[in-house]
């Protein structure tokens, strides 16, 4: 059933890493904001259970099997949604690989397939959604952040480094994509959420005390919803945190009075970006 709040209402999204955990909660949230959503992931069964989901919801979805890595394949899907919707206003790029190792046990290959998948899966959204939303005057091109955009952990590296290449990918896309419309963001969880490599039946097999120590994905997947629902030229390479606000959202409305502190756990940096848009030269 369809949320009340329906403002992506005749809007198009597509969501990586939708098979499971937040790009799964982002695309329900998605669709039940209104949108036609497709979603993609490389687990076709985590896919199907996700589609079912989204399904049931009222939504109307597309599943679409996805490597985030292969450019030709992202360019083919998102040749498919426009060419079932028309268009295509939002892509968040949720897909990860996460796997907790040392640098040291870290093989080359996985190294890259890290790095593959998360900022060349962010490279690949983005060119292949670029010229689509350049023609129809806009749309949103989101990123998933995390505590690891800004911090470095102990069997991360390559996660953190694709993390913190989000952000910089972000802040410098955001001074060119302006004149065409496109937004470029990321929107980090800001609460505690369950760990990537966590499949369903592994989530299903915890105790119901450990399931409800992690924020519900669905919820959290509001704060993207909220942001896809901006005019793109309103914000841009700035980097948003879900639990923040999807409690202004939950205390004041959607339509609530803008301050950085209601949106984001790094407001520092938040107010640090939009001075620097601000005074950044024109081209």
């Amino acid at each position: 059933m369809a949320e009340p709040w329906c403002p992506l209402a005749g809007r198009v999204a597509l969501v990586t890493g939708a098979g499971r955990g937040l790009g799964y909660g982002i695309a329900r949230a998605l669709g039940r904001a209104g949108a036609r959503v497709c979603l993609t992931d490389v687990d076709a069964g985590e896919l199907a259970r996700a589609a079912e989901a989204i399904a049931a919801d009222g939504s109307e979805a597309l599943a679409l099997p996805l490597d985030v890595s292969d450019r030709a394949a992202f360019r083919q899907a998102v040749a498919d949604v426009v060419g079932r919707w028309g268009r295509l206003d939002a892509v968040v790029h949720a897909a990860i690989l996460m796997p907790l190792i040392r640098f040291a046990e870290t093989s080359d290959d996985l190294w890259w397939r890290q790095i593959a998948i998360s900022l060349g899966g962010l490279y690949n959204a983005t060119r292949a959604a670029w010229d689509v939303m350049a023609a129809q005057g806009g749309g949103h091109i989101i990123g998933v952040a995390s505590g690891s955009s800004v911090r470095g952990y102990r069997d991360e590296v390559a996660y953190c480094a694709a993390k913190h290449a989000q952000e910089g990918f972000m802040k410098a896309l955001a001074l060119e994509s302006g004149p065409v419309g496109i937004a470029v963001n990321s929107v980090g969880p800001g609460a505690p959420v369950k760990p990537t490599g966590i499949t369903w039946a592994e989530l299903e097999a915890l105790p119901a005390e450990q399931r409800a120590a992690w924020a519900d994905p669905v919820e959290l997947g509001r704060a993207f919803a909220w942001l896809a629902a901006q005019p793109p030229r309103r914000f841009s390479g700035l980097r948003f945190d879900a639990g923040p606000l999807v409690g202004t959202i939950d205390a004041e409305g959607p339509d609530f009075a803008f301050a950085p502190e209601k949106v984001t756990l790094y407001v520092d940096d938040f107010v640090a970006r939009q001075r620097w848009m601000a005074e950044y030269p024109e081209a």
